[in-house]
């Protein structure tokens, strides 16, 4: 691994390629892509559609493989681990939110989240995430008895009860209208601020990306930009 110079290094790709094969025309989805990604940081993915922004997110939490580079979590080269210690990798320190909620609809939504919980080592109490995405009051509601949003923050409390040191959010608020996207957006706020997860947030939208400590464009599958941002703004004060 490349010698780290900061211990809140969490993540470090190198040299990220991946190609898909459509047929007998190769679609290159990553071309060398470099990043290091920090504990507690909230880290904004944006760019157009087919820039690589979920294929590095699917390569960082260890859904899929690069087909050159590499990809250390805390040192350790996920690019040479086999399926167990994948399973192991994304079960125990990585929770996904994806734009659709995928809730079992004959659970409630504690019941939901407690479906996780009984896979993991070290979970916190399932009442106890649902309070914190701001769900206290609905534990005992089914998927067809909350909002779109109400579902997303189930799926948001689903995937940090388990206790993961990583969330990866793919288009978490694309289903939503603006304003049931900001309190979706609150909640990952909540979560990155009291619990110091390290978040990764893939967005279209340039105006949520203002949230973030930091701030990577993708273009073609390459870097296209990559800043701290300084002045970062609450979630409830973004308007798109």
């Amino acid at each position: 691994m490349p010698v780290a110079d900061d211990d809140r290094l969490v993540f470090r790709a190198r040299g990220i390629t991946k190609v898909y094969q459509m047929g007998e025309v190769p679609v290159h989805a990553l071309r060398g892509v470099d990043v290091d990604l920090f504990r507690g940081e909230l880290t904004a993915l944006i760019g157009p559609s087919g820039s690589g922004k979920s294929t590095l997110l699917n390569i960082l939490g260890g859904l899929d493989t690069p087909t050159d580079g590499h990809v250390w979590y805390h040192g350790q080269d996920l690019t040479v681990a086999g399926d167990r210690r994948l399973t192991d990798f994304r079960r125990h320190h990585v929770g996904f939110v994806f734009q659709f909620y995928n809730l079992i609809p004959s659970l409630t939504a504690l019941e939901n989240v407690a479906v996780v919980t009984e896979i993991s080592d070290s979970p916190m109490d399932p009442a106890e995430a649902l309070r914190i995405v701001g769900l206290g009051e609905r534990v005992d509601h089914f998927p067809a008895q909350l909002s779109g949003g109400e579902q997303q923050r189930v799926a948001i409390a689903r995937a940090i009860a388990k206790n993961p040191a990583v969330l990866l959010c793919d288009e978490p608020t694309g289903a939503l209208d603006s304003k049931t996207g900001i309190v979706v957006l609150e909640a990952l706020e909540t979560v990155n601020r009291e619990l110091g997860t390290t978040t990764v947030l893939i967005t279209h939208n340039a105006d949520i990306a203002r949230m973030a400590d930091r701030i990577i464009r993708l273009a073609d599958g390459r870097i296209a930009e990559m800043r701290e941002n300084p002045a970062k703004v609450p979630a409830h004060d973004l308007h798109w």
